[in-house]
C-alpha cells in the first residue's frame, strides 16, 4: 500500500510504502531525488533515466521525494554521481552523522515525519533553494523548447546543460522528456484518450507517446495504467 503528503519542505512529498501483493512495480523516473528510510537502513535514490524494479524481498519503506533540482544542495552530491543508483546516506556523509540520524529514525513512531524534521533542518542549513533550477522546472514542464528556455533564464544551452548535470543528474533534453512523461500519465490516467493525451502532453503523435513511454518505463502504457508501474 502506498500512501503520500505534501510536505512542510516546499514542494517535497513525503511517502509510506507497505508489502502488498504480490509484484513489485518498477519505479519510473519523475525527475527527483529522494531521501528513504526502510529496516535500519537509510538511502538516497538518485535520479532515474530508466525504470528501477526494487530487488529482493518486498518491505515497507519511508521517504521524502524532494522537488526536482533540490535534493544536491540539500546532500552536497551533483546529482550526476547517483545518476540510476540506490546508495547508503553514510556512503555520502561522516558515518557518525549518519548513525546518530538512524538511531533517530529508528526510535521514532512514525519513521516519515522523521525524515521530514532531518530534510527541514538540513533545508535550514543548506540555505534558499535556486529560485532559477525552479523556473527552469516550470518552464520544461510547460512544454517550452530548452533553447528558449536557456533564452529566458540568460544562460547559453552550454551552461544550461552544465547545472542541470549537477542539480539534476542529466540535460535540460531529458529532464523535458520525464517531465512530458508525466504530463501524459497524469492526462491518461485521469481518463483522457491516448491521441488527445499525446497532443496536450506535447508529443507529435500518439506513436510518439507510445514511443517514449517505451523508453523510459520500460512497458506499454495500457500495461502501465493496467498497474505495471
Amino acid at each position: 500500500m502506498y500512501t503520500e503528503r505534501a510536505s512542510r519542505l516546499t514542494g517535497a512529498v513525503v511517502w509510506t510504502k507497505s508489502p502488498a501483493g504480490t509484484g513489485t512495480r518498477p519505479v519510473l523516473p519523475d525527475g527527483c531525488m529522494d531521501l528513504l528510510w526502510s529496516e535500519g537502513r537509510l538511502l538516497v535514490a538518485g535520479p532515474d533515466t530508466r525504470p528501477y524494479a526494487p530487488e529482493g524481498p518486498a518491505r515497507s519503506w519511508a521517504g521524502i521525494r524532494f522537488f526536482p533540482g533540490t535534493a544536491p544542495a540539500l546532500l552536497g552530491v551533483p546529482a550526476h554521481e547517483l545518476r540510476d543508483l540506490r546508495v547508503e546516506l553514510a556512503d555520502l556523509w561522516p558515518a557518525a552523522r549518519v548513525r546518530r540520524l538512524r538511531d533517530r529514525l529508528a526510535a521514532a513512531p512514525d519513521p516519515a515525519s522523521a525524515l521530514e524534521d532531518i530534510a527541514l533542518e538540513r533545508a535550514a542549513e543548506a540555505g534558499t533553494p535556486d529560485p532559477l533550477l525552479r523556473r527552469l522546472v516550470e518552464c520544461l514542464d510547460e512544454g517550452r523548447p530548452v533553447s528558449a528556455t536557456a533564452a529566458e533564464l540568460g544562460l547559453g544551452e552550454r551552461r544550461l546543460h552544465r547545472r542541470c548535470l549537477t542539480a539534476f543528474g542529466y540535460g535540460p533534453k531529458t529532464l523535458a522528456r520525464i517531465l512530458r512523461l508525466r504530463r501524459a500519465l497524469a492526462l491518461a490516467r485521469a481518463g483522457t484518450p491516448y491521441v488527445e493525451t499525446a497532443i496536450r502532453a506535447g508529443y507529435a503523435d500518439q506513436p510518439h507517446l507510445a514511443r517514449e513511454v517505451r523508453r523510459l518505463a520500460g512497458m506499454p502504457l495500457g500495461e502501465l495504467l493496467a498497474g505495471g508501474g
